[in-house]
């Protein structure tokens, strides 16, 4: 009935070990996902000569969601990663992010939906 400290230290390192192996699961998937998600955004880019600005956003929001679940799992903090906490959201950058809306093989220049979604103009 009453635990001593120990015991309750021995118990939330017990939990959180459970946690641990359920996050590194999850990070597999993420991870494949991340991978998908790099080959697509490389196929659009050499269709459209630019990249997605959706996939861009996209990207950078799971890679610090696979950052949150190894600050997670390094004991940086005690703050379980999504879905106990907040999706992240997109970093703010002061790079621009690379454009290249002219194609290569035809020579022209030409206005790309992704190049106008993030805000640059092409080459």
């Amino acid at each position: 009935m009453n635990e001593s400290p120990k015991q309750a230290q021995r118990e939330s390192i017990i939990l959180r070990v459970l946690w641990m192996l359920v996050f590194l699961l999850v990070w597999q998937l993420a991870e494949l996902l991340l991978g998908g998600l790099v080959v697509v955004q490389l196929v659009y880019r050499l269709i459209y000569g630019a990249p997605s600005a959706s996939l861009m956003n996209f990207g950078d929001s799971l890679s610090q969601f696979l950052a949150q679940i190894g600050r997670f799992g390094s004991f940086h903090t005690d703050q379980k990663p999504w879905p106990f906490a907040d999706w992240p959201t997109r970093a703010r950058r002061k790079a621009k992010p690379p454009t290249a809306c002219r194609l290569r093989h035809t020579r022209r220049v030409t206005k790309s939906p992704s190049c106008e979604a993030v805000g640059t103009a092409p080459r």
